[in-house]
């Protein structure tokens, strides 16, 4: 990812908070749990997946869609 870590985040925040959330106002933060936290099922992994993919150029192979890869925005951005 060739952007600054924190436009990365935040634009990775806003599309969870406005468009897997469907709240905009959610105070979510790096280390809180999205799938083990029930805030993201299967589908909206793969929509998050999709985002990653279209907003910053990069291929995530289906095999790294895991709870250990991506179960917070900290594990995602790692």
């Amino acid at each position: 990812m060739s952007e600054p870590t924190d436009s990365v985040e935040q634009q990775l925040k806003q599309f969870i908070c406005r468009e897997v959330l469907r709240n905009p106002n959610y105070p979510l933060k790096t280390d809180e749990p999205l799938i083990s936290g029930g805030l993201v099922d299967s589908h909206s992994l793969v929509q998050i997946a999709v985002f990653i993919e279209e907003a910053f150029g990069v291929m995530i192979p289906d095999t790294e869609l895991t709870v250990e890869n991506m179960d917070t925005m900290a594990a995602i951005l790692d």
